[in-house]
């Protein structure tokens, strides 16, 4: 069985960001692998988001989620899966222009991050698609509808 401890850290409290539960209940959803590992999930604002995005990403301005795998050290095993870096604000901006509700959104962000977290990527097409598609069925175990079907829905218009 696999055992995933999540530690929630709240550096931005803004209304409507989801219990401390459901960020467990999303991760442990999905955490794929077979070993006891740990997560930290950290709640930040813009400015620390678009901070990181720029010094680690090269990319200006702040972006809804950022996943940093924990890489050790030669000889080191330590159970930590990584980092996921929310930004509330630009999580909440998402889920009021693309009509979702702001639960799923935030409960879509954690899955993409933790796929991130164990290798997962959609640089390429391929690779896209086989990601979606596990987030599609992640997302359907945990009660919420696909999460690019309005996407899709708004680039065919």
């Amino acid at each position: 069985m696999n055992t995933l401890t999540v530690d929630l850290q709240r550096a931005h409290s803004a209304h409507g960001v989801p219990a401390a539960e459901s960020f467990e209940r999303w991760a442990q959803c999905a955490w794929l692998g077979n070993t006891t590992s740990e997560v930290t999930i950290r709640i930040v604002d813009t400015d620390e988001s678009a901070e990181l995005n720029g010094q680690y990403r090269g990319k200006n301005g702040p972006t809804n989620v950022l996943s940093f795998p924990f890489e050790a050290p030669a000889g080191i095993t330590v159970p930590l899966a990584g980092d996921l870096i929310i930004c509330a604000p630009v999580v909440e901006k998402e889920a009021k222009d693309q009509h979702k509700e702001p639960e799923a959104h935030w409960a879509h962000m954690v899955v993409h991050g933790m796929l991130h977290l164990q290798g997962y990527d959609h640089i390429e097409d391929n690779d896209a698609e086989v990601m979606e598609a596990l987030e599609v069925r992640l997302l359907r175990q945990l009660g919420y509808g696909n999460p690019y079907e309005s996407e899709e829905a708004e680039q065919d218009s």
